[in-house]
C-alpha cells in the first residue's frame, strides 16, 4: 500500500518496556526525517480494537516535566495523563518534542525572562518574533496509526488540538478535562491561557451550569 503524506512525515524505530509509578507502559520510538527529532509514545493494554482510546497529546516542557518548575502545568498534566491512562487500563500519549510552544528551549527561557519584567506568556513569544502557540500536531496521524487508532477520548483543554485531530480525520469522540496544578507561581499563565488562546480551564460540570444547561 502506498504511504501517505503524512506516514512520510516520520519513521517508527523500535519499542521496549517502561516500568512507572502508575503502571508498565510500552515506550515506542518515532524519528521526524525534516528534523531527525525523536518524538516518543507510550502505551498501554488493547489500543487497536476500534474503540476510542482515551490519549494525551503531550509537548515537550523539560522544565516542567523533568525539572519540576511551577510556572506551567506541564509536568502535573504528564503525570496526571499517565495516572488517568494507568488506572483505565487502556490508552495512549505522544510525547512530542516541541519545547516551549514550538519556539525552543532557548526561546522559552527568553520567554521566561519577558514574562518577570512584566509580559504575558502570548506577549512574550510575540515580542520574540514568534506565534503565540507554534505547535504543529501533524505529526500525530502517523503515530496513531503505527497502532490503528482513529478514535480518541482526548484528554486537553485545548482546543486547538481538538481542531488538528479532526482536520487529520481522527475521531475526537470526547473531551477530557486535564485541569492540574494551579499555584500561586502559574495562575497568570493559565488565566492568559484562557483568555488569549481559548483554552478550556473550567471543570465541564461547572462550565455547562454557566451555560445555563443545568
Amino acid at each position: 500500500m502506498p504511504s501517505t503524506p503524512h506516514e512520510e512525515l516520520l519513521d517508527y524505530t523500535t519499542s521496549c518496556l517502561l516500568p512507572t509509578p502508575w503502571a508498565q507502559f510500552t515506550l515506542h520510538a518515532f524519528v521526524e526525517h525534516a528534523t531527525g527529532k525523536e518524538h516518543l509514545a507510550m502505551t498501554l493494554g488493547e489500543i487497536g480494537n476500534g474503540e476510542p482510546v482515551l490519549a494525551r497529546v503531550h509537548s515537550e516542557c523539560l522544565t516542567g516535566d523533568v525539572l519540576f518548575s511551577q510556572r506551567c502545568d506541564c509536568g502535573a498534566q504528564l503525570e496526571g495523563a499517565l495516572k488517568k491512562i494507568a488506572d483505565e487500563g487502556r490508552g495512549i500519549l505522544l510525547y512530542l518534542r516541541q519545547e516551549g510552544r514550538g519556539i525552543g528551549l532557548v526561546n522559552k527561557i527568553r520567554a521566561y525572562r519577558l514574562q518577570e519584567a512584566g509580559a504575558d506568556t502570548v506577549e512574550a513569544n510575540l515580542a520574540l518574533g514568534f506565534h503565540a502557540d507554534a505547535r504543529n500536531y501533524e505529526l500525530c496521524q502517523p503515530m496513531l496509526a503505527q497502532f490503528g487508532i482513529t478514535s480518541l477520548r482526548l484528554m486537553t483543554n485545548n482546543p486547538r488540538k481538538i481542531d488538528a485531530m479532526e482536520k487529520m480525520g481522527i475521531t475526537v469522540s470526547e473531551r477530557v478535562p486535564l485541569l492540574v496544578n494551579r499555584n500561586a507561581f502559574n495562575t497568570n499563565y493559565l488565566d492568559t491561557k484562557a483568555a488569549k488562546l481559548g483554552h478550556m480551564m473550567k471543570p465541564l460540570v461547572e462550565a455547562v451550569a454557566q451555560d445555563g444547561e443545568l
